[in-house]
């Protein structure tokens, strides 16, 4: 559709917004689709009640109540299911009784971010080491076994209907945001050189399939891989790895951030970038109403510079069709900061996302207030 206007427009989003005035972004397809900008003399945000389904939700992972090794469910729909885990250190018997079950997930593909500790996979196809920052992609099907070297939590993202791949980039090229050869690809000698000296043995696999377990037993060890090809591994990529895309000159959408794509829903990375430097650009996320999507954030680490009252180990969700953007404090600040250092974690996804009961007894049910101005 041609792009038309009405009142005395601003000429670029973002950019130059009226004193006194307040920018919002109405999108289709996750910021890819038809977009328009209105300038408002309130923000968006100025609501003084909420009441129904499309309210914000705030919720905090710290005092949860968890039995290690089990997938919490946070979230979920037909496409995707969210989940935390924790687990403790493995302990390794050095006398060789270390009997380790193995795992495979035939309901879907596996991605975990680990948000604390770290340790080791096993795979069919080799080892993998991760560590706080990593994400370990682990496909439909594939057995696995994790050890742990510390108390380890994971936020777990389940691809319910097809792979994970790498994101359309477009006219910046393959190697945008994160060059492929960063993966961390599973070590196959090193993997059998770890079973030897650990005197590791797994002969049962342990099958997820309907949410129902089929445990298979064999007579010797699962892990017997003698060489492998294909473009069909497991493998993990840390964020140390990934090079956030950014402007000088104006604050660049949510969708500039995304790390893997599923059918569904995309999964973003925000990381420490310096922030905007033109005097008249917008230096936080813009009010927008993401209209097509459900966004859920993990945060991770660093100062969380857009919201308020947040730590580390918190999750919010923005159903669509409830507009937002950055709390007062943070719009009236943000002239103050050069640089930002948060790191979050962002599902969106298309079909509405569904919260699991046990989940919203962690809920801080008056998030939503936290954009009214106090």
């Amino acid at each position: 559709m041609y792009q038309y206007s009405q009142g005395k427009n601003h000429t670029q989003g973002h950019k130059a917004i009226p004193d006194g005035c307040y920018e919002e972004e109405q999108g289709r397809k996750g910021f890819f689709g038809p977009v328009s900008h209105l300038i408002k003399p309130e923000a968006s945000t100025k609501w003084t009640n909420i009441q129904g389904p499309l309210r914000p939700h705030l919720f905090d992972l710290v005092p949860m109540k968890f039995e290690a090794g089990k997938w919490h469910r946070l979230f979920y729909n037909s496409d995707v299911c969210i989940y935390s885990s924790w687990n403790e250190a493995t302990k390794l018997d050095i006398n060789g009784n270390n009997h380790l079950n193995s795992f495979r997930n035939a309901d879907g593909d596996t991605l975990l971010f680990c948000h604390t500790g770290s340790g080791s996979v096993l795979t069919e196809y080799g080892i993998l080491k991760f560590k706080s920052g990593s994400y370990i992609n682990i496909p439909k099907a594939l057995h696995h076994t994790f050890i742990f070297n510390d108390k380890t939590q994971f936020i777990i993202i389940e691809s319910m209907t097809g792979l994970y791949r790498e994101p359309e980039r477009g006219m910046v090229g393959r190697n945008a945001f994160y060059d492929p050869a960063s993966f961390g690809k599973p070590n196959l000698e090193e993997m059998h050189h770890f079973i030897k000296t650990k005197k590791i043995n797994s002969k049962e696999i342990f099958v997820k399939r309907d949410a129902q377990m089929t445990q298979f037993s064999y007579d010797s060890c699962v892990y017997d891989t003698v060489s492998w090809k294909g473009d069909y591994f497991p493998f993990t990529l840390h964020i140390d790895d990934l090079m956030p895309m950014i402007s000088h000159r104006v604050h660049l959408p949510p969708s500039a951030h995304t790390t893997f794509a599923a059918n569904g829903f995309v999964v973003c990375t925000f990381l420490p970038r310096p922030i905007e430097s033109d005097e008249d650009a917008l230096k936080v996320p813009f009010f927008h109403q993401n209209i097509d999507y459900d966004e859920v954030l993990f945060y991770h680490a660093g100062n969380f510079f857009s919201r308020d009252n947040l730590h580390a180990n918190m999750m919010t969700l923005h159903p669509a069709g409830f507009p937002h953007g950055p709390h007062p404090k943070a719009f009236a600040n943000q002239h103050k900061k050069t640089f930002t250092d948060e790191v979050a974690v962002m599902i969106d996804t298309q079909k509405t996302l569904l919260i699991d009961p046990e989940f919203e007894k962690v809920e801080l049910h008056n998030y939503w207030q936290s954009w009214m101005k106090k």
